[in-house]
């Protein structure tokens, strides 16, 4: 998996803005395939254990709620230089500091609120796609 695939999630407030739609038409015509896909809604345990990494920040009470607020679509996606590729595709945390045409300028509403999550290194895309899927459920 290293290399060529990334983990993402299209997060409850672009889901909830039916924006499903216009960032995966975004992730394909950027040539990311993709290799599994699922709409779920994350239990609080397992925002928990998902943003863990976090949990001595100041925000990551606010960010388990929010990412329990509503369902996400979970997706593994493919393409060379996946996760830089995809970084650059999603934009900087905030979207008011995001170039033109990444997917946070388009459709993140705030820095909390910011539309869509990406791995930030090939060893983070591996542990967060096994944490929501099976290996019988990727493509």
């Amino acid at each position: 998996m290293s290399g060529n695939r990334t983990f993402t999630m299209i997060k409850p407030d672009a889901v909830e803005s039916n924006n499903i739609g216009n960032i995966t038409q975004m992730i394909s015509d950027a040539g990311f395939s993709i290799k599994a896909m699922k709409l779920t809604k994350l239990s609080r345990v397992q925002a928990q254990k998902f943003y863990a990494v976090h949990k001595e920040r100041p925000f990551y009470d606010e960010l388990v709620e929010y990412m329990t607020s509503g369902p996400i679509i979970a997706a593994i996606l493919e393409k060379d230089n996946a996760v830089t590729d995809f970084r650059n595709l999603i934009g900087s945390t905030d979207p008011s500091e995001a170039e033109d045409g990444t997917i946070r300028k388009k459709y993140a509403e705030s820095k909390g609120r910011n539309a869509i999550h990406g791995s930030d290194s090939d060893e983070n895309a591996i542990i967060e796609s096994e944490f929501h899927f099976q290996p019988s459920e990727i493509v």
